[in-house]
């Protein structure tokens, strides 16, 4: 039986936000330069002579998914919090800005799991059983970051994942 290989691609993207009730600064509206690395686990292909022969997956349909789906509809986007009325209001002003409401607080941690949330399906339903996603790490600076993946793929404990 093949090893299972892990294989990640980094695509980045600008993006504002702001933390509602935060203590500090992040309170205030703000933007950042984030890197997302999406992690899928699979097999490689062993079909000889195949196009993607050797490969888990050619890094550029990684990338053209992650894009289509996620990337594109966040970059030059605010990313606001539905509850954060007083900045929603203030967007809806401006005509034509790019705005993109999310469910949760847009800390770094709750964009981790809407990204993975988002990307999932949509390579579940490209390519089945024969490889999934694994993790998303998304930095919102380049010495901050989260990571989240499903439970089943990693634990606290899995200091590999």
């Amino acid at each position: 039986m093949a090893a299972t290989m892990k294989i990640t691609r980094r695509l980045e993207f600008d993006a504002g936000h702001r933390i509602p009730n935060h203590g500090s600064q992040c309170r205030n509206l703000h933007g950042h330069r984030y890197v997302l690395e999406v992690t899928l686990a699979g097999r490689r292909v062993t079909m000889h002579h195949a196009e993607d022969e050797g490969m888990v997956l050619d890094f550029s349909a990684l990338k053209a998914i992650a894009n289509r789906e996620l990337v594109d509809h966040w970059d030059h986007a605010f990313l606001v919090h539905a509850e954060d009325t007083a900045v929603r209001d203030f967007l809806a002003s401006l005509p034509n800005h790019k705005t993109v409401v999310l469910p949760l607080v847009p800390t770094v941690e709750n964009l981790a799991q809407l990204a993975f949330e988002t990307l999932e399906p949509h390579f579940a339903q490209a390519y089945g059983k024969r490889l999934s996603l694994h993790k998303v790490r998304l930095y919102e600076t380049p010495n901050c970051w989260a990571d989240f993946a499903t439970p089943q793929r990693a634990s606290p404990l899995d200091e590999s994942a």
